[in-house]
């Protein structure tokens, strides 16, 4: 079932020229798990926790149809990265600057909305999850050529598959092109104090000094 009308949590600045910070939870979480993560990212921003638009179960909802973890499937994909696009071209109209945050699923989300469209972001961070390959989205080499990107793994991480992980870790280290910030820290599958540190100077990078507070 998708939801019919966005659902969001807001924090931080409202001003409308502020830059935009999209969070995005995991497949079978929402948008309340993930705004938490505002509170520690830094002042001057705007963060939008946005619910993904396919329930799963009682308050669990995730962002694609799949064939697997970390598998998406690309008609379901396609299908709600335009419904992504839809919500998001009417709250942050470019040039506003937007950085997208995604946590598992939701990294493969905001990886595939990269992919897809790599001018439209100033920066994207895949958090303990990975790439969606062969799933209607390029990964040809330079795709995401000068693009601010931050990738964390969990060494541990029993959650996504290993082949998967060695495989995004490859791509966005060897032939994606991007501006690359990675981290690889003892632990499983959840974001530890460490990465939420380097993630916050990292959106300093992507955004300059276009922070606007309220």
């Amino acid at each position: 079932m998708t939801e019919s009308a966005p659902v969001v949590e807001w924090r931080g600045s409202t001003n409308p020229n502020s830059p935009l910070v999209v969070l995005l939870h995991g497949r079978g979480s929402n948008e309340t798990e993930i705004i938490d993560l505002a509170d520690r990212l830094g002042a001057g921003l705007t963060f939008a926790a946005l619910r993904a638009p396919i329930t799963t179960g009682p308050g669990g909802f995730a962002w694609f149809a799949n064939r697997g973890i970390g598998r998406p499937i690309a008609e379901s994909l396609r299908e709600q990265m335009d419904w992504f696009r839809s919500w998001l071209d009417t709250i942050a109209p470019s040039p506003r600057l937007v950085v997208l945050i995604g946590f598992s699923g939701g990294a493969a989300f905001a990886g595939g909305l990269a992919l897809d469209d790599p001018t439209r972001y100033a920066g994207v961070a895949v958090l303990y999850g990975t790439i969606p390959f062969e799933a209607g989205v390029p990964t040809t080499p330079g795709r995401l050529a000068d693009l601010e990107v931050f990738h964390a793994q969990g060494l541990d991480d029993d959650v996504m598959p290993l082949d998967l992980m060695d495989r995004t870790w490859s791509y966005l280290t060897t032939e994606s092109g991007s501006n690359l910030v990675t981290h690889r820290y003892p632990g499983g599958h959840a974001i530890n104090p460490a990465i939420v540190e380097s993630l916050a100077f990292w959106i300093h990078k992507c955004v300059g000094d276009n922070r606007v507070e309220r």
